[in-house]
């Protein structure tokens, strides 16, 4: 009974929910991959609201906007045919500004696609840049009807095959991120999974002392379950803390256009990260519950 006086010892001066040992070195490496778990996590949830907030963006901004191509009638130019027709939609109830884009501007448009050798032969459109009322656009039909009923040929792209592009790549991105959120839970519950066995064979001598003392499987599983949680917890709090410091230091040096059109990170997305240790510790806790029930046997009252 030396053996069992020993543990009953050492589980005497620790608290209600502190019954097994402190943890040992073995349990770092535990910690050291639920951060980076965590982390990972923590970035994807960046990525997301980040492109999600530019997709809304190019999104409000596409719809906003329409072209209209103008072709000339009679022996008018194809300037002056544009700006008949800017004329005409600026009167338009909903529309904020029509203006005809010069030949030139409209070039320039085109160049980084063509380049200069194939504008040179190339006959440039005749466009119209109308901006919408974003409270109140109007409908289509109502600026085809405009230009009609005034005997000007033109034709309108409200750019709707590229609305359709980024609302479906912001929804491939969501489900992407959902993906990556399931497969970071399971892994981190196959890790406290496994982690919660060693530890239980590991202070099998602690266990049994527990249940000579009348201690119910539901009561040691509590124990385990405090105890990952709490891990958990920790590790997930490093975790949330790289990615916080990994979303400032891209805040700070994104400094390029295309960077900042892409991902434009806002401070307020930090605190999506709070939750993060809170949810792996609520995983950790379950998981442990549920393995060392199973492996004590069928739940007493």
């Amino acid at each position: 009974m030396s053996a069992v006086d020993a543990v009953l010892s050492k589980l005497s001066q620790a608290g209600t929910r502190n019954l097994l040992p402190a943890q040992d070195e073995r349990e770092v490496a535990l910690h050291y991959v639920i951060a980076v778990l965590c982390t990972l996590a923590c970035l994807a949830g960046l990525a997301v609201v980040a492109s999600d907030r530019a997709a809304t963006g190019w999104s409000r901004d596409i719809r906003a906007e329409v072209t209209i191509q103008v072709r000339p009638t009679g022996l008018e130019t194809g300037s002056v045919a544009a700006a008949k027709a800017a004329e005409v939609l600026a009167g338009v109830k909903g529309v904020s500004e029509a203006v005809a884009i010069e030949p030139e501007k409209a070039k320039a448009l085109i160049k980084p696609w063509l380049g200069d050798v194939i504008l040179d032969d190339l006959p440039i459109p005749n466009l119209v840049e109308v901006h919408l009322d974003p409270r109140h656009p109007p409908r289509s039909r109502a600026l085809m009807d405009a230009l009609i009923s005034n005997g000007i040929d033109a034709s309108l792209d409200d750019h709707a095959i590229w609305l359709k592009y980024i609302e479906q790549g912001a929804l491939t991105i969501r489900l992407f991120a959902l993906g990556i959120f399931v497969i970071i839970g399971s892994a981190t519950a196959a890790v406290v999974g496994f982690a919660t066995r060693a530890s239980l064979t590991a202070r099998a001598d602690v266990v049994d002392v527990l249940s000579l003392c009348g201690a119910t499987d539901i009561f040691i599983a509590e124990r385990f379950q405090y105890r990952f949680a709490r891990m958990a917890f920790q590790s997930g709090l490093f975790g949330a803390v790289a990615a916080a410091l990994a979303g400032a230091a891209l805040k700070f040096t994104a400094t390029t256009q295309s960077l900042t059109l892409a991902l434009p990170i806002s401070w307020f997305d930090l605190l999506i990260l709070i939750p993060c240790p809170v949810l792996v510790a609520v995983i950790a806790g379950i998981t442990a519950r549920m393995v060392t029930v199973r492996l004590l046997g069928h739940p007493r009252s």
